[in-house]
């Protein structure tokens, strides 16, 4: 069977890398609607009679004081919990450089440039607003972030499904998106550094590194040695996440001979559920229970600091990955799959401005010492999130009669062989196969029509 050979913008996916898609978003897409229900029970909580409670236990303090983890509730989901969803995007980059979409320079150039200009744009657009607003700036990475959990649970309430191309172009600039948060994290909300901390915390991750070089198998040492570098990294100031990026990028993500599949993907099978369905639920839940009433929302879109917000996913994230994407494609000489069009593009920008646990996490760090500002800046994220959700769902709605076509088109098997038509239609073996269906279905007609007595004419024609 040959290989696919179409080098379009949005063109088909070659099968391994749609087959390794559909159950990597399957699984985001049951986290995502989890999300979804976390974020909805937490606003629930903290805007009721019993919001004294939601802050009794999001304060609520535990762990070894001693080690400098005697931490709240929140800062637990926070610090910790999220580093499992990093450990998982540092996984999925890995093999995006190596075995996906990111692993042809060309190839990359364009999903790549749009997921930058998808985090300027916005950072621009806060900017813009606080300068003329005289906000502050501490909040310019708030609105650069996308959550592809989120945003496929969107897809799943609307019962909208895209192409893969388009699942497969909105997950890769997710997880470009992902790498430049884990840099901002990184760069810009480090505290004073622990240099024994921070060297401890690298020295582990050089055993981590080593023990995975000589194939040494075992939950039980990377576990504890992952616990230990994760508890290192928190108190060596550097931002506690940037621990399980670090881990993630160094598993193997390629196959050797006799592997079905490499060990990166094997763990990642394994931790996903674990970060889409367990992990960040609960960070949400600890981090979007913010008082929501009418004036909140009104000084939601009066304050330069939140407005900046809303606008930046809003506007700045469908802007910048469209005008990116357009860019790239223009000076690139990449062609549009004919079967999409550019306003496709847009409805999949405009549902990248669904920018909720990245952007909810830089929030807490922007403004860490002004609790108010803080409760005001998630409130943001949330509103800006829900309005980006909704747009996005009206631009796709209009598509949608397209999209499932397509999707139709793209899981049809008729050989029944496990592999769709669309990818056999140059294999010479498989319109054999065809013409042996075909035959069969004319026979049992005909046999059908000869015991019913029916007439012959026009009975040698298939069903």
């Amino acid at each position: 069977m040959s290989a696919p050979t179409d080098r379009k913008f949005l063109g088909r996916l070659p099968l391994p890398e749609r087959r390794y898609l559909a159950d990597a978003l399957r699984t985001e897409t049951v986290g995502g609607v989890l999300l979804l229900v976390a974020a909805v029970a937490a606003l629930v909580w903290a805007n009721t009679p019993l919001s004294d409670s939601y802050e009794a236990v999001s304060d609520f303090h535990i762990g070894p004081a001693a080690l400098g983890l005697d931490l709240s509730i929140q800062h637990w989901a926070a610090d910790g919990l999220l580093a499992i969803f990093f450990f998982v995007a540092g996984i999925e980059l890995k093999r995006e450089l190596v075995a996906g979409e990111l692993r042809d320079p060309k190839a990359a150039a364009l999903p790549v440039i749009a997921a930058i200009c998808g985090m300027a744009a916005p950072a621009l657009v806060y900017a813009l607003v606080n300068a003329v607003g005289n906000g502050s700036m501490d909040g310019w990475a708030v609105p650069t972030a996308t959550d592809i959990a989120f945003a496929l649970a969107v897809l799943a309430v609307i019962g909208t499904s895209l192409p893969s191309s388009l699942r497969a172009f909105l997950l890769t600039l997710a997880v470009v998106d992902d790498l430049f948060a884990i840099l901002i994290i990184a760069v810009f909300f480090t505290s004073d550094l622990n240099f024994a901390a921070l060297g401890g915390a690298v020295a582990g991750l050089v055993l981590f590194w080593f023990l995975l070089r000589k194939d040494v198998r075992g939950w039980y040492v990377y576990v504890p040695l992952a616990l230990v570098i994760w508890g290192l990294m928190y108190n060596s100031g550097v931002h506690a996440t940037i621990a399980g990026v670090a881990m993630g990028l160094m598993l193997r993500c390629t196959t050797r001979e006799g592997e079905e599949h490499s060990p990166g993907e094997h763990i990642e099978h394994l931790v996903r559920p674990l970060s889409a369905g367990l992990a960040v639920p609960l960070f949400a839940l600890f981090s979007a229970g913010v008082s929501i009433s009418g004036g909140a929302i009104h000084d939601v879109f009066t304050q330069p600091v939140t407005l900046g917000v809303v606008l930046g996913l809003v506007v700045g994230k469908a802007i910048g990955i469209f005008g990116g994407t357009w860019l790239a494609a223009r000076f690139t000489r990449a062609e549009l799959n004919p079967e999409l069009a550019w306003p496709d593009v847009f409805a999949v920008a405009s549902l990248a401005g669904i920018g909720f646990t990245v952007s909810l996490l830089i929030g807490e760090l922007a403004f860490a010492g002004d609790a108010v500002l803080t409760d005001e800046v998630k409130a943001s994220v949330l509103i800006g999130s829900l309005i980006a959700a909704v747009l996005a769902s009206v631009l796709l709605k209009l598509r949608v009669r397209k999209y499932q076509a397509l999707v139709t088109a793209e899981e049809r098997d008729e050989d029944q062989d496990g592999i769709p038509d669309i990818y056999e239609e140059d294999d010479p073996e498989y319109h054999l196969r065809m013409a042996e269906i075909y035959e069969k279905k004319a026979a049992e007609h005909r046999e059908r029509a000869r015991l019913a007595g029916a007439p012959r004419d026009g009975a040698d024609r298939p069903a």
